[in-house]
């Protein structure tokens, strides 16, 4: 039986040679191209769609190719990589040559938590603001965030264009700049709701940043937790002995 015949293959060399194929096709390709759908695909390698699903999920583990749900598969630039620097967002999107962007997804004022409370250093039940909003570059969703500071500092912060950079705002209305940021950073499965909003399946990998920022008087002013597309994103650190 011929190795060119799809069906006399096993399902493991199937969508490893699709695999092989699309990698090619994808050389080819521009970043953010859009590759054929799941069902065109099956068609054109003559197997099932589970087979070809297979294939581009390895190429999505390899952040080779990213998806959107409700919009298909496409070609992946380069990984964004996350070093020790402290920058916003904003600022990491634009030194890579994307256009980010914000959606607003929450903006209130509410009684602290306890675990916030203790990370701020302020009494449970203090009000806070809470903050949640998805990052894009070049309107691909990268990035869900859910922030909480402190009012005191911030007077009618919810008054401002939070759609910005939040940094920018913190700078530019209230002269306070974080210059210290204590982050931890762990690997999570996507659910429901957070899957939907970054444009994944259900059980995608994420990568969970959760941050306690410090300003320039040594004030904790935003403790925050950033879910990142793990096909999108990575960090970078440099460590010595």
């Amino acid at each position: 039986m011929g190795a060119d015949r799809p069906e006399g293959l096993s399902n493991v060399v199937k969508h490893l040679r699709i695999r092989e194929e699309l990698l090619a096709r994808i050389k080819t390709m521009r970043p953010n191209d859009q590759l054929p759908q799941e069902r065109e695909l099956a068609e054109s390698f003559q197997v099932s769609r589970a087979t070809v699903r297979q294939a581009l999920q390895s190429l999505i583990e390899d952040g080779l190719i990213y998806s959107v749900r409700g919009q298909g598969t496409f070609v992946s630039q380069s990984r964004i990589s996350k070093g020790l620097t402290l920058t916003s967002f904003s600022e990491d999107m634009r030194a890579r040559d994307f256009e980010p962007a914000t959606r607003l997804l929450a903006a209130t004022e509410c009684p602290a938590p306890e675990d916030v409370a203790r990370m701020l250093e302020v009494r449970p039940g203090s009000s806070v603001y809470y903050l949640e909003r998805l990052r894009l570059a070049d309107g691909f969703p990268m990035c869900l965030e859910r922030i909480h500071l402190p009012t005191q500092p911030f007077p009618k912060l919810l008054h401002q264009d939070l759609d910005a950079s939040l940094y920018q705002v913190l700078s530019a209305r209230y002269r306070t700049v974080v210059t210290t940021a204590e982050q931890h950073i762990s690997a999570i499965a996507l659910q429901r709701r957070q899957a939907d909003l970054l444009g994944v399946s259900v059980r995608s990998p994420a990568l969970r940043v959760s941050r306690r920022g410090i300003d320039t008087r040594g004030r904790i002013i935003e403790y925050g937790e950033s879910l990142y597309r793990a096909d999108r994103y990575d960090f970078e650190l440099t460590i010595h002995r």
